[in-house]
């Protein structure tokens, strides 16, 4: 009997799977406990346009984060740090300070999360730091760090 999975089942499928069983596994437990459905004409087509809007939905995600690299690329982030003699930073510039500064500077919304320092920041001066924004899409920030 064809099914279709409503919940992840160890060892036999996962949710929204449709999966070859045998008849008494799916009479007597799969379909009493809601773990599975029959699969229906209905169901499986209803499993195929959740997986084309999925799909839409990705594509567009993947768009618009493109677009946002191409915007966080072209400016260049000021952000001002206290320092000690000699130009060296007290702390560092953190990815949360680089955060707030695209949104108060830009109105560019990026999680300090998403921001991936290899360094830490602790002098003056122009550094680029990478933005990982999902998909595959990375965008290279340019921040100048300033007495401030």
């Amino acid at each position: 009997m064809k099914v279709v999975f409503n919940e992840d089942v160890r060892g036999q499928g996962k949710k929204g799977e449709i999966k070859e069983v045998s008849d008494g596994y799916a009479r007597n437990y799969l379909l009493p406990r809601k773990l599975a459905s029959e699969a229906t004409a209905d169901a499986i087509n209803a499993i195929k346009l959740k997986e084309k809007a999925k799909a839409a939905q990705a594509a567009k995600e993947k768009a618009q984060a493109e677009e946002y690299a191409k915007k966080l690329e072209a400016v260049q982030v000021t952000v001002r740090a206290k320092a000690g003699s000699g130009g060296k930073l007290f702390g560092a510039v953190t990815s949360e300070a680089i955060s707030k500064a695209l949104k108060e500077q830009f109105d560019m919304d990026i999680e300090k999360n998403k921001i991936v320092q290899s360094d830490p920041i602790k002098s003056f001066g122009s550094y680029t730091v990478k933005a990982k924004l999902g998909y595959e899409v990375n965008a290279n920030i340019n921040v100048l760090v300033l007495e401030g």
